[in-house]
């Protein structure tokens, strides 16, 4: 015969798992439904109204149809390569040319020049436009307009052999001043220093040193100017005592030459990489990667901004100068800025 005590706390535990089993059921429930709706709202800037994916770029408005010649800095090259394919790709109306000088080197000034002589229409430069482009603007009845849409930085390297920990900004002055010539007079073995440099007639980047290491003095007869950043990390990689200056997502990861702290003392340097410092024989398998953090909140001296330049109240010229900055402002070009080494503006 059955005794009814059991029988009841049976019964009590039976519903006791099955209550649990059903708030685990309503709690489980509650976690999907909150991870479905995060992941509609994180993706409902990339959704159409039928619910089918749109990337970011195709929901620029007003980008205007047809074929546009763009130029500037060289250290846009990595952008060029990753961006302007995927745009071009996702709208296929659009069609875009880098186009370079005829008669001298490729950069930010010369870009500036050939837009406002009315053979591009927009720029992509490394460096914010000067009192003396806005005034040529104005002379020639034209506006000028700078969006900034990525971080860059520079990065100072030099051969791997040489067994110096950093630079502060004055001794980096120095050398490309002609003041110092050894490196011995920073700490460096008894060896004679050979300057590398961008022409100045490049701008951008060069613009950026002159004005935050040189401070308006010039560059000293010992600097070497070299066309190409290609064709100065060949050299400095072969010469024990060289130096360069150039984009850091250029530099840091070269396997052939190394990135150097910089600061304002020499207690207070700053690596543009993140610590530790890959060797260049666990190289190309492992590279130094950019310390975002101190490239973000400027903690590295030689951070910048990256602007696309255009004409304003040009019609089309100036409609498509706007999309291309308004595409590399979407979380997708943003996203695609950060891929290609750059800082997005988070």
């Amino acid at each position: 015969m059955e005794n009814p005590k059991s029988n009841s706390k049976g019964k009590l535990t039976l519903i006791a798992v099955a209550m649990a089993a059903f708030v685990a059921l309503v709690w489980s429930a509650g976690l999907i439904g909150k991870g479905i709706w995060q992941l509609f709202q994180l993706s409902s800037t990339q959704t159409s109204e039928n619910g089918k994916y749109v990337p970011d770029f195709a929901r620029v408005p007003n980008v205007t149809t047809g074929v546009f010649n763009y130029g500037g800095s060289t250290a846009w090259a990595p952008l060029r390569l990753a961006v302007d394919s995927v745009i071009q790709s996702e709208r296929p109306e659009l069609r875009l040319r880098y186009i370079q000088p005829q008669k001298e080197l490729p950069g930010s000034s010369p870009g500036i020049q050939m837009l406002l002589a009315g053979q591009l229409a927009f720029v992509q430069s490394s460096h914010p436009l000067s009192s003396e482009e806005y005034e040529l603007a104005r002379q020639k009845g034209l506006n000028l307009k700078q969006v900034p849409v990525a971080v860059d930085s520079i990065a100072v390297a030099v051969h791997p052999q040489l067994n110096i920990p950093g630079l502060t900004l004055e001794q980096l002055q120095a050398i490309y001043t002609g003041k110092i010539v050894n490196w011995r007079e920073v700490g460096g073995p008894e060896l004679a220093i050979t300057a590398y440099s961008r022409p100045p007639s490049t701008g951008g980047m060069v613009d950026f040193f002159s004005s935050k290491i040189l401070r308006n003095q010039e560059f000293g007869s010992n600097v070497q100017f070299v066309p190409t950043t290609t064709q100065a990390l060949r050299l400095l990689g072969n010469n024990p005592g060289g130096i360069y200056y150039g984009s850091a997502p250029a530099i840091v990861p070269q396997c052939t030459v190394k990135p150097l702290p910089l600061g304002e003392k020499e207690d207070d340097l700053v690596a543009p990489y993140q610590k530790p410092l890959v060797s260049p024989s666990d190289c190309p398998q492992r590279r130094n990667k950019l310390n975002i953090k101190a490239l973000r909140t400027a903690q590295y001296p030689l951070t910048h901004y990256l602007y696309v330049v255009f004409l304003q109240n040009e019609a089309d010229k100036s409609q498509i100068g706007q999309a291309y900055a308004n595409f590399l402002l979407t979380p997708q070009g943003q996203k695609l800025i950060s891929k290609t080494g750059f800082i997005p503006l988070d």
